[in-house]
């Protein structure tokens, strides 16, 4: 049976089945697809990122700016010069940090002085500056260094070589004996030497056990005797029979070192050199002009004090000084003419009357030489003056 209808009727299944469908808008939209959401959903996300930076920029903005205190900036400065010359220090350290190398054996050497600074150069390139051996700046150094030798001028006018010769031959000689013995001996010795052996040819063919009997006065004279006749073979087959007038050749022959070549050079070529005897470094040590104890490094350091024209007098001053006066055991301090400018004062007799006991040279009674009366180096009390600073 079918259902009744609204008016009384039956609603058959026909009815039903022909029943009018919804109109065509009231149905859902179709979804959109994959590609399609996938820029819509790119297009929104530029939105907001391009909102959020416009909102950022304009905070940014309208907030003040932040104010950086005194102290702050000066502790960031600060960090960042330190940080800047923290390369610098390293590379300064570095420099500064010995380098360690293996020692060499110095040839001869040849004593250079420029711009207040001195070097010994060799073939291992060595070099020796020259210092102050006490606080005493360089400047005062040099000053009083000077003045003493100005006063030691005027007490030794005419200080020249103490050996007797007449030609560069005779004074290389004498010069070669003249070691480990006086001066007066060897003046003794060699007139005698020379009157049988006048010329470098002679006595390099001269007889050796008649060289020695010579020269047995003056102390070692069979390594003497060996030195001479050395000498003068190579000066006849190296040099024609001349002395060579160069350092460097002078070097090369038999007992000839640097105090013999410079002697030479100086009295018989008239080219300035420092003779470093005993007397010469006993002397300058005394002076506190340097504390080296090698000759060359004595040669450099107190070369660099002087002008390279006074080098040759100035060796002649100190040595007839420590002769006569500076002795090394007692030296005379009450009569010395440099006493106010010598730093070792009192190491002597201090008392006038015995310190010119002590003064050698008034017994040989050698010309030209002017010493004052010690009353001269008295202060107003009686007292010999103390040692004064450089003016």
């Amino acid at each position: 049976m079918g259902e009744q209808g609204p008016g009384g009727g039956r609603k058959t299944a026909k009815t039903a089945k022909t029943a009018p469908e919804e109109a065509p808008e009231q149905r859902p939209a179709a979804r959109p697809t994959t590609k399609k959401r996938t820029a819509a959903t790119k297009k929104s996300t530029a939105a907001t990122k391009k909102a959020a930076s416009t909102k950022k920029a304009a905070t940014a903005k309208a907030a003040p700016a932040k104010k950086v205190a005194p102290a702050e900036k000066a502790a960031t400065a600060k960090k960042a010069a330190t940080a800047k010359k923290a390369p610098a220090k390293r590379a300064a350290a570095a420099k500064k940090a010995p380098v360690k190398r293996a020692p060499r054996k110095p040839a001869h050497a040849e004593v250079v002085a420029t711009n207040g600074t001195v070097a010994v150069r060799n073939a291992s390139a060595k070099t020796v500056a020259a210092k102050p051996p006490t606080s005493e700046s360089r400047t005062a150094l040099v000053r009083r260094a000077r003045r003493i030798n100005r006063e030691l001028a005027e007490v030794y006018p005419y200080a020249h070589p103490e050996l007797d010769f007449e030609n560069p031959f005779q004074l290389v000689v004498a010069t070669v004996l003249s070691a480990q013995t006086t001066d007066l001996r060897v003046n003794q010795t060699t007139p005698g030497l020379f009157a049988k052996y006048p010329t470098p040819e002679d006595l390099a063919a001269a007889n050796p056990e008649e060289v020695e009997e010579i020269l047995r006065p003056t102390g070692f004279f069979r390594a003497k005797t060996k030195s001479v006749i050395g000498l003068s073979k190579a000066l006849v087959e190296q040099f024609g029979g001349e002395v060579p007038d160069r350092l460097e050749d002078l070097v090369k022959l038999p007992g000839v070192g640097r105090k013999t070549a410079f002697v030479v050079l100086g009295n018989a070529f008239g080219r300035p050199g420092i003779t470093v005897d005993t007397h010469f470094q006993r002397l300058v040590r005394r002076w506190q002009w340097t504390d080296e104890t090698d000759p060359d490094k004595i040669e450099a350091a107190v070369g660099v004090l002087f002008p390279k024209s006074d080098w040759t007098d100035l060796s002649h001053h100190v040595i007839w000084h420590g002769r006569r006066i500076c002795h090394a055991r007692k030296p005379a301090c009450g009569a010395c003419p440099i006493a106010p400018l010598c730093p070792a004062y009192g190491e002597g007799e201090t008392d006038p009357e015995k310190a010119r006991k002590l003064l050698k040279y008034e017994k040989g009674g050698f010309p030209g030489q002017r010493l004052k009366p010690p009353q001269a180096y008295l202060d107003a009390g009686g007292k010999p003056a103390p040692p004064l600073a450089a003016g």
